[in-house]
């Protein structure tokens, strides 16, 4: 009989400790399932999504620039073309900027030289056995040209559409464009239109490489500067426009 209670015993023990090892896994299982959900870091995406990118853009750099050939001389994707682009650029700068020459007078000689070879190679071909050169003829295709005459529209009616609601005063970038407009006034007032045609393109070449390296640290300072220059336009708009008297608006008809 002691020995029957005694295995009776050990039997309820052993079925006790399985069931208290289950509820201890359970509890362990899902307290360290809600630890996971509390330490679990928010997505890459999520946190991407939540910064804050100049000019309010969603999509690379790369997209933005148009995402083709000009957007990979701009970036220096193939550092050999945005190399040679710019030292055409620079040279043509230095011909015509430092060097003083004139754009008919180079036309003019390179046209001479072009005549004078051409020339030459039709009367001499006979006696260095080569066929005389071929003038290939042009063809232009009307349809690229069509599309760029299309999309310079488009983009001409949305900066006049963009100039009149900043000149209604209802886009706060008002302030904004009138300071660039000044800007540009002094700068084409120290050199010509040829040097700042240059200086622009040398911009295109370093800014936006640069700022894509380093946007993770230009972002919070641009976020910055537009919260500023929101509250200055907000304050502007208290004190001077809104005291401007305007007429009253005629409905569009559509």
């Amino acid at each position: 009989m002691a020995e029957e209670t005694e295995s009776k015993q050990s039997a309820v023990e052993s079925v006790m400790e399985k069931i208290s090892e289950k509820i201890h896994g359970h509890d362990s299982s899902s307290s360290s399932d809600s630890d996971s959900d509390h330490e679990k870091p928010a997505s890459p995406s999520s946190v991407k999504a939540k910064i804050y990118r100049l000019f309010g853009r969603e999509r690379p750099l790369h997209h933005v620039l148009g995402g083709g050939k000009p957007a990979d001389v701009f970036l220096w994707r193939n550092k050999k073309i945005s190399a040679g682009v710019l030292g055409g650029a620079t040279a043509i700068w230095v011909l015509f900027e430092l060097i003083e020459y004139h754009l008919l007078t180079l036309l003019c000689r390179i046209s001479i030289l072009s005549l004078a070879v051409l020339f030459l190679w039709s009367n001499v071909h006979t006696f260095i056995h080569k066929t005389p050169p071929r003038i290939p003829q042009v063809h232009l295709p009307e349809e690229p040209f069509l599309q760029i005459a299309s999309a310079l529209t488009i983009e001409l009616n949305q900066a006049l559409e963009l100039l009149r609601d900043i000149a209604s005063g209802r886009n706060p970038k008002f302030l904004v464009v009138v300071a660039a407009f000044w800007v540009l006034s002094v700068v084409g007032s120290w050199c010509n239109f040829l040097t700042l045609f240059y200086t622009s393109f040398v911009l295109l070449h370093m800014v936006p490489v640069l700022y894509e390296k380093y946007e993770d640290k230009v972002d919070p300072f641009a976020e910055k500067a537009v919260i500023e220059i929101k509250k200055q336009y907000a304050v502007f708009d208290a004190n001077v426009l809104s005291k401007i008297p305007t007429g009253p608006l005629k409905s569009e008809k559509v």
